[in-house]
């Protein structure tokens, strides 16, 4: 009972954030100087036409109408029609969510493999060689742009060497650097926070008593001490993984991936309001969604969580 009544409070934040970040992406978008109108119908067209399209796309309507409107469409699952090329901004969104989803997992997978093991290590032998080896890679991954990494990446291992293709998004090895561009800055911030939990467990009592009680170090370090410092490393990865989906913009316009970051980048171009609207309003839907399964594996790991 304790878990459902955790899992209803934390379904109603998710609720209430997704209400309020569609509520300000509405007025935001309203507030951006230029009329949907115009660009649609053009610089040359008549006050008829643009009236007319107006009143087609509904911004001729009260502002609480729309908003009300606005409110009701979201609530479907329906953020409306695109300006530019007049198909669903759903059905758009929804065709390329698959490869920036899949995008953004590969990379949290690089992320967790490079910095779970080497955070291990770097606590469990503090100072020694493979610690500073550690911090060097967090210094460095935390230092490099994603972007700048891509390119190099794409330099060297694409257009040099030519072990991966440099354009496309057909195979899973097309993925391969865009996801290690992405990931290796999340592996930098897990890695640290990775050591820092581990480096505060094992100077906790239970890891004392543990070890008074004879206990081997392999049990007391990887099976007792480790087990409480990745909860944290839960919590702080899904939030990663959801700023990957929002983040990967920058990322698919370096390796030229048809994802969601290049389609929201478009309708940034071509002023399409419903696309910038609907891609903002699911991004928040999609990053609530996975702050909520995290929150209730945490509960699961951690049972005070939910008993607090």
């Amino acid at each position: 009972m304790r878990l459902l009544a955790f899992a209803l409070k934390r379904l109603g934040r998710l609720l209430l954030t997704v209400l309020l970040i569609s509520t300000i992406i509405f007025f935001v978008i309203r507030v951006i100087p230029g009329d949907p109108a115009l660009v649609i119908a053009g610089l040359d067209a008549s006050p008829e036409s643009i009236a007319a399209i107006r009143a087609k796309i509904g911004t001729d309507q009260p502002l609480a109408l729309q908003y009300v409107r606005w409110l009701a469409a979201v609530a479907r699952f329906d953020f409306g029609t695109s300006l530019a090329t007049g198909q669903p901004v759903t059905a758009m969104i929804l065709e390329r969510f698959p490869l920036t989803l899949t995008l953004a997992l590969l990379g949290m997978v690089i992320a967790l493999v490079l910095s779970i093991p080497l955070g291990i290590v770097s606590a469990v032998r503090r100072w020694s060689v493979w610690d500073y080896l550690g911090m060097l890679f967090s210094q460095i991954g935390m230092a490099v742009p994603s972007f700048w990494l891509g390119i190099l990446l794409l330099l060297g291992l694409a257009v040099k060497v030519r072990l991966f293709p440099l354009f496309g998004s057909g195979t899973l090895k097309h993925l391969v650097l865009p996801a290690v561009a992405l990931g290796f800055a999340r592996a930098a911030i897990l890695l640290r926070l990775t050591r820092a939990s581990m480096v505060e467990e094992l100077s906790r009592e239970y890891v004392v008593t543990a070890r008074a009680k004879g206990l081997t170090e392999r049990m007391v370090k990887y099976k007792h001490a480790l087990k409480n410092a990745l909860l944290p490393v839960v919590t702080v990865a899904g939030i990663q993984l959801g700023y990957m989906l929002g983040g990967a913009v920058i990322i698919e316009q370096v390796f030229s991936l048809p994802g969601l970051g290049r389609l929201f980048l478009t309708g940034v171009y071509q002023r399409d309001f419903p696309l910038i609207q609907g891609g903002i309003v699911f991004i928040a839907l999609a990053f609530s969604l996975i702050n909520f399964a995290v929150d209730i594996l945490y509960s699961v790991l951690n049972p005070k969580i939910r008993i607090g």
